[in-house]
């Protein structure tokens, strides 16, 4: 058995190579020196082999990238749409191909700030619903849901990208990036069970109308579209595990109200994804959710997001020209068997990952965890936080770009 102080002198080992490669970038693949093969010595090169022993195929030393890029989920705790514009190009330069305008002020928590749009009737109680009298009709009509404003927030903060971007502080190749939930995610979160079947349908054209003008009044070619699948993540582990609550809420709050959930979920977000045109980035950030720092529900591993990311990029995912998944990755998850099922991840050559295993304060096991996804994973991915930075205190924002800029290489040009 090793000597466990082994492990502190290799870790210091690895912590000055890391140090040496930081004075200068381009010694990222600088390799040499000895290499011990068998019995025999020989002049090391990235020919060489790293090997694992049979627990996952031999790979050479030149094959292990380091990740490129890097992907903003879409909140971001700064004042303006300007502010996070501004910050997050110069922060993490050549590492966005796409830029959301952080969901400042109202919209910071998700889509609480779509309850006003529905009648207080049929509001969770959790979020300050009230009963339905005796005299209120339990029909609803659209006039009875009010537009979404995901419209007009989305074209304000476009233009305010393209003056900066005019200033020379938004790189032109950089997109704009809206963040939008589906519209289940929208019912699920805010709606009491029983008025969601009468109310969905309401919702959902209205969501339509405001897709539908976000794409026609704002490029195409400067456009993404990302779609944060919170409630529908945990809809399926709910209906994965037969759960009947979560640690924190019950489990009435997270249970789809349709069968089967998969297919159901599946249905609605392709409807809404197919008013999307080819020329438009599109993502999907599977989400575990976080209520007071914490998911609904802790992921066992990553089997349930592979299985959702294979079905939604079959049906929808090949008509775009550029497609990416996030997945989250917990902090104390730096175990292969959580990584494991990204071997059965399918995603053609215009689709690409994004790990979310960027923790505030905690660079080595950002870069642990790297090395845990790298030994399962063989394709380049990119690297993002867990969630999106809305609820993370403002102070924490530039370490948490710092160790994003320095465990990745740049996946754009100037």
């Amino acid at each position: 058995m090793t000597d466990p102080i082994w492990y502190l002198v290799h870790g210091e080992y690895d912590k000055l190579w890391w140090e040496w490669q930081e004075v200068n970038r381009k010694r990222l693949k600088d390799y040499g020196g000895r290499f011990m093969d068998g019995a025999t010595e020989k002049v090391a090169s990235l020919d060489d082999q790293l090997r694992f022993g049979g627990l996952s195929p031999d790979i050479n030393m030149d094959k292990l990238p380091q990740p490129a890029g890097v992907l903003l989920v879409g909140s971001v705790p700064l004042a303006s749409a300007e502010a996070v514009f501004t910050k997050s190009c110069s922060a993490l330069p050549q590492r966005l191909q796409a830029i959301p305008d952080g969901e400042t002020g109202i919209r910071s928590r998700y889509v609480g700030w779509q309850r006003e749009s529905f009648p207080k009737e049929t509001i969770r109680f959790l979020w300050g619903g009230t009963q339905q009298s005796s005299s209120t009709s339990a029909q609803y009509t659209i006039e009875s849901v009010a537009p979404t404003r995901y419209d007009d927030v989305a074209i304000q903060s476009y233009e305010k990208l393209i003056k900066l971007r005019n200033q020379g502080l938004v790189p032109r190749d950089v997109r704009f990036q809206v963040s939008l939930p589906s519209p289940f995610s929208v019912i699920q979160g805010n709606i009491r069970p029983e008025f969601q079947m009468s109310l969905e349908p309401l919702y959902e054209q209205h969501f339509k109308d405001s897709l539908l003008r976000i794409v026609n009044e704002i490029s195409n070619e400067d456009l993404a579209i990302q779609w944060d699948l919170c409630f529908d993540v945990i809809a399926l582990e709910f209906d994965r595990r037969g759960m009947a609550e979560a640690p924190q809420l019950p489990g009435e709050q997270w249970k789809a109200q349709f069968s089967p959930v998969k297919q159901g979920i599946l249905d609605r977000l392709v409807e809404v994804c197919t008013l999307v045109p080819p020329a438009v980035s599109m993502g999907f950030h599977l989400c575990y959710g976080d209520f007071r720092h914490r998911h609904i529900v802790e992921p066992i591993d990553l089997s349930l997001l592979v299985d959702l990311a294979n079905s939604i990029f079959s049906r929808t995912g090949k008509r775009h020209k550029q497609v990416w998944f996030h997945m989250p990755v917990p902090k104390d998850r730096k175990d292969e068997a959580y990584f494991a099922p990204l071997r059965d991840l399918r995603l053609g050559e215009n689709g690409r990952l994004y790990l979310g295993l960027v923790h505030a304060n905690d660079e080595v096991g950002t870069h642990e965890r790297i090395l845990a996804a790298q030994s399962i994973y063989k394709r380049a991915f990119g690297v993002a936080t867990e969630c999106g930075l809305g609820r993370t205190p403002e102070e924490e924002i530039d370490g948490i770009f710092e160790i994003c800029k320095t465990v990745t290489e740049p996946s754009v040009q100037d």
